[in-house]
């Protein structure tokens, strides 16, 4: 058989219609195909290779852990260089009551471990959310999204949860002292890049202080320098409660973390003891792998020519007559397209230009545009060229 017929005989697949390429390297910007195929990659892996693809120092930090060692014990029992080192220095650049970091393998877990904080902190049970957030596909996670049509199937979910409008500040009086936190993603994402309103922003966190309840601030897609800023909170005045990362963070390994006041996080380690555990969280060499990566976007001013790239992509697009809008939050562009029902040939057209390109998951006619921030202007205008091109295909 074929990897292509064992991909389809063995794999566990979450869609009947992938995107079926065979990729057998990456690098930068590129995907390679087994037949010499060239795509210019603008999911960036929904928004994990912000660094792009094996980015050199990246690989070299990785090579320097496999030889000191790889997995040692359950996360928090021996202390390992590559996590601390990552702990202090994500502390180092957030506000300084976020000063303790839980490390776990991905976004769904970071949200999985920010809700039992939250509740274990505040001793309340209501969790509230947004219409149109996605948080993750795991129990909890899935209980909190904010579009019924990925959860009907697996009802009953967790009580005591709560959905509101996005930007509806007639809403905010149902947060309530009976509510433990509210999640809520600054920009939302699988909306097609939808951001908050900084009155109602200001509304909630005055709301929340009242009551005393958490926000916790799911910066999964959006944080690691997507928006411009290292984390998307820094274009506001505010500091959530508890902070979550992922995706980017890992630098293209598997890691998530959520981030909480000292006082707060040492709640999960008495009654019970072990409130929370993984296994693999915080794997060393996924650390070490991020500690690079961050180093990465730091030194090499990635995040600063984040904006600039995003309005190139946004003004070359903008006007074409098979475009009916675009939304931008720095290097991530929400691009609705005027007929909705060529989606499908556009996806297929770009594929066969060598674009790589994907639908935003409650907005199935606006497409992605999230590259690795190392894309350069050459490759922007190129992407934009292509794209330009499969848009007039289907017109």
């Amino acid at each position: 058989m074929t990897e292509r017929e064992l991909f389809y005989r063995y794999l566990g697949l979450p869609s009947f219609y992938p995107m079926d390429i065979e990729i057998v390297k990456a690098e930068g910007v590129y995907f390679y195909g087994r037949n010499g195929e060239r795509y210019i990659d603008l999911v960036a892996g929904i928004t994990v290779s912000n660094t792009g693809h094996r980015h050199p120092q990246v690989l070299e930090a990785i090579r320097e852990q496999l030889d000191c060692y790889l997995h040692l014990n359950v996360y928090g029992e021996f202390i390992q260089s590559p996590q601390v080192r990552l702990a202090e220095k994500l502390a180092g650049l957030l506000p300084h009551q976020l000063d303790s970091v839980y490390f776990v393998n991905s976004g769904s877990e970071a949200i999985e471990g920010a809700l039992k904080l939250a509740k274990r902190y505040t001793g309340r049970t209501e969790i509230i959310s947004y219409k149109d957030a996605y948080h993750g596909s795991t129990h909890g996670c899935l209980s909190i999204m904010g579009n019924e049509s990925l959860k009907y199937a697996f009802r009953p979910l967790l009580p005591d949860i709560r959905h509101l409008q996005f930007n509806n500040s007639e809403q905010l009086e149902q947060i309530t002292h009976r509510t433990a936190c509210v999640v809520i993603e600054l920009i939302q994402a699988e909306a097609g890049i939808k951001a908050i309103d900084k009155k109602y922003l200001q509304q909630l966190k005055e709301r929340c202080c009242e009551f005393g309840v958490l926000i916790i601030l799911d910066d999964v897609q959006m944080g690691m320098g997507r928006t411009g800023k290292l984390f998307s909170f820094e274009h506001y005045d505010f500091v959530p409660d508890i902070l979550v990362l992922a995706k980017a963070l890992g630098a293209g390994m598997p890691l998530g973390a959520f981030i909480a006041p000292k006082k707060m996080m040492e709640t999960l380690a008495f009654n019970p003891e072990l409130g929370h555990i993984t296994t693999f969280g915080g794997h060393p060499v996924s650390c070490a792998a991020a500690l690079a990566g961050l180093d990465v976007l730091l030194t090499e001013n990635l995040i600063r020519e984040v904006d600039r790239k995003g309005k190139m992509f946004e003004d070359r697009l903008r006007g074409n007559r098979a475009i009916a809008s675009i939304r931008r939050a720095g290097l991530a562009l929400g691009v609705d397209l005027l007929q909705p029902e060529k989606r499908n040939l556009f996806m297929q057209a770009a594929i066969k230009n060598g674009i790589i390109i994907d639908w935003y998951m409650f907005m199935p006619a606006t497409f992605r545009i999230a590259p690795p921030l190392t894309i350069t202007t050459e490759e922007i205008e190129v992407s934009c060229q292509k794209l330009l091109a499969a848009l007039e295909e289907n017109i």
